[in-house]
């Protein structure tokens, strides 16, 4: 019973981060959306290395054809777990900082800019509405499964991040734009430490404010849909996998009354989590898109690493009182 119990505490404090989504080609991720422990805090730092034909900070993907994209971010974040009307909840915010570079050709001059410093940041609330209700205790951790389990979420980006109203490549949007969402986790299988199964998808809508003053004209982009897969399994106790999907539609631009493309694209790729000890967890994710042979097509490769240190006051309560015996 003891070694159950603290795998079940090590799940616990490190699985269980919901984050947004501001790396939008890659999506949420696997496992953000089982449920833990209310009290519990989560400081996630994230790192991530991407490649393609639109700026990956822009949520709505506007392909430049015969363009290179490259950006490096880090994304330090936080998030708290709360019991909302006996139901699990958490509020998140994580805020973007990094480079980007672009090169662009018409074949016969190349241009390249560059874009540095922090983006938007973008809070999140989600919210239980289906499963099991808030654990609020370490008997109720005892008894937790997720059967199917379904979440509501509302992202907010603050259109703070760096913005240049003379060039076509920023790290912040100049613009308010969000996402509502809801993640469902379905168990298969039994909920043993070290056998765990999960199907996992995020059905989103995301809306967009106009950018007024997009070089100096306007900017409106439809809403975009997301749809993220994940088809997650333990590999051990202290490790597991997971087979990713993604695919957006929509968000066509238009500026100045001048339609651009509208947006239909699909990823795949795959995740790999590891338990370093009782509060800290790493992952490293990596997806590329697949229906990407037009000019118009968006082609995107993502790497990221994200290590989450958490941890709860029950629980380092519990470990003092094992280490003074």
């Amino acid at each position: 019973m003891k070694r159950y119990l603290r795998i079940l505490i090590l799940t616990a404090v490190t699985v269980s981060v919901v984050l947004p989504a501001t790396l939008r080609a890659q999506g949420d991720g696997p496992r953000f959306y089982w449920k833990t422990l209310a009290g519990m805090y989560a400081v996630p730092v994230i790192g991530s290395s991407m490649s393609g034909n639109a700026n990956p900070l822009d949520p709505s993907h506007q392909v430049v054809p015969e363009s290179d994209f490259n950006a490096t971010m880090v994304m330090p974040g936080f998030a708290r777990v709360i019991p909302l009307f006996k139901r699990s909840a958490m509020v998140s915010v994580i805020a973007p900082m990094g480079r980007i570079t672009s090169n662009i050709s018409n074949g016969v001059i190349e241009t390249t800019q560059t874009a540095r410093g922090f983006g938007d940041p973008m809070v999140q609330l989600g919210v239980n509405v289906i499963g099991p209700k808030a654990i609020m205790n370490i008997p109720d951790m005892l008894r937790y499964k997720p059967g199917f389990s379904v979440d509501i979420i509302g992202s907010l980006a603050v259109p703070i991040g760096e913005y240049d109203n003379e060039s076509p490549l920023n790290i912040g949007q100049n613009r308010w734009y969000g996402r509502f969402g809801a993640p469902i986790v379905w168990q298969l299988g039994s909920w043993v430490p070290g056998k765990q199964t999960t199907f996992e998808a995020l059905p989103a809508i995301w809306l967009f404010g106009d950018n007024t003053d997009f070089m100096g004209k306007k900017m409106e982009t439809k809403p975009l849909y997301q749809v993220e897969g994940h088809l997650t399994r333990d590999f051990m106790e202290r490790m597991w996998g997971s087979l990713d999907f993604i695919w957006y539609t929509g968000g066509q631009a238009t500026i100045d009354g001048v339609e651009g493309e509208k947006m239909n694209n699909s990823g795949i790729g795959g995740t790999l989590g590891y338990h370093v000890n009782d509060n800290m967890q790493l992952t490293v994710s990596y997806v590329s898109s697949i229906n990407d042979k037009a000019a118009e097509d968006m082609k995107m490769d993502t790497f990221r690493v994200t290590l989450i240190y958490g941890w709860h006051n029950l629980i380092e309560g519990m470990h003092r009182l094992k280490g003074a015996e």
